[in-house]
């Protein structure tokens, strides 16, 4: 039997509810703030890449500042990954909307593979992802908004698709506090939104569980702490994460090049190896995939068709355009395993920590608050 996943909150305590309930607590005519934040003058958003709620629960000793303010969990979309995680944070809508469906999914009207992250191969974002970003509705009700990231990411893909707005460049700790206060107490009354990913990079080379990754989640704690320091009064610093994260086993996964009953009737196999897209030869094939993966994954899978994802509200409300992008089946990793496939995606089976699924594990994410 089928496990019944983990669902995202969408409109009542998602990811994507978060900018949204910014604009309204700061009074913008038409946003609502669903998350009840607290009201504020200027609002300094922080994502931590990889930072999910249970982890953070976990590990207070190396987290006491994180620990310390007010918080609770939310949930992000299907996949849990930062393509999806991003691209729902800065449209503020499902990825049944925006259209960002994983790390990797089936290029539209192609049988090859789109990668989100390195934005390969080169689609046009605006018309890939034609809704209006957080940062313009802002601009367009007279909000000052800043976006603070790493100077590789100013003019990638992802960022022109889910967060168009000012952009400031910068790449280390101590440039974001800089750039980010800086642009709070010029804002006047604004958004700033900072991005970090350092964590996120330890968990997949060392694992979440790994002495590595209680090391740089203090490092991180420390930083959060100086940023916090660093904002004027009357400014709220909000904490969130795109997704959690799990460590797998090598002996505990599954290599699809390894199992011909997870090839029949398959013509691409996209995602990353917690939750994959599968895209059929036909779609009258759809039900026998689903039913050879449910075969072999067992009680380590919740695999559906994509119609049965759909109405199960996986991916909130899915635009008639955006229906393509997902696989013909879906597979949520639930229990301790990762479906690979070494000789299409070969760097996964070099990570340690893995997210994608919708556990518990991967699916929370903090929602902390502190008030300066």
């Amino acid at each position: 039997m089928t496990r019944v996943p983990l669902l995202p909150r969408y409109g009542e305590a998602a990811l994507s509810d978060l900018l949204p309930s910014v604009l309204g607590a700061l009074g913008v005519a038409g946003e609502s703030d669903v998350l009840g934040l607290p009201p504020a003058r200027q609002y300094c958003v922080l994502l931590i890449d990889a930072l999910g709620w249970r982890l953070l629960q976990a590990h207070p000793a190396q987290a006491p500042f994180l620990s310390s303010l007010t918080g609770r969990a939310i949930t992000a979309g299907v996949p849990t990954t930062t393509a999806v995680s991003l691209a729902s944070l800065g449209t503020g809508l499902p990825p049944g909307r925006h259209g960002i469906v994983g790390y990797t999914s089936r290029t539209p009207g192609d049988t090859a593979l789109f990668n989100a992250l390195r934005w390969e191969p080169q689609l046009d974002p605006e018309a890939y992802q034609p809704h209006p970003s957080l940062f313009q509705r802002a601009a367009r009700a007279g909000v000052e908004t800043t976006v603070v990231g790493e100077g590789k990411f100013r003019e990638s893909g992802l960022t022109r698709a889910a967060m168009r707005g000012p952009f400031r460049v910068a790449n280390t700790f101590g440039q974001r506090i800089a750039a980010a206060a800086d642009a709070v107490a010029g804002a006047g009354s604004g958004l700033v939104y900072v991005y970090d990913g350092d964590l996120d990079y330890t968990g997949h080379q060392h694992g979440c569980s790994s002495a590595a990754w209680r090391h740089q989640l203090a490092m991180t704690d420390r930083f959060v702490e100086e940023l916090y320091d660093q904002l004027p009064s009357g400014t709220a610093l909000v904490v969130t994460g795109d997704h959690g994260m799990v460590d797998v086993d090598p002996e505990r996964r599954v290599d699809v090049d390894d199992v011909p009953a997870l090839r029949d009737g398959v013509a691409l196999v996209a995602g990353e190896a917690r939750f994959r897209h599968v895209y059929t030869t036909d779609a009258s094939a759809a039900e026998d995939v689903a039913a050879a993966w449910r075969g072999v994954l067992g009680e380590r899978a919740s695999v559906l068709t994509r119609g049965a994802a759909v109405e199960a509200g996986w991916f909130g409300a899915v635009e008639g355009r955006v229906l393509e992008r997902l696989g013909d089946v879906v597979v949520s990793v639930d229990g301790d395993c990762a479906v690979e496939r070494r000789s299409v995606f070969p760097v996964e089976g070099k990570l340690r920590g893995l997210h994608g699924a919708l556990t518990e594990d991967e699916l929370l994410v903090p929602l902390l608050v502190g008030e300066a």
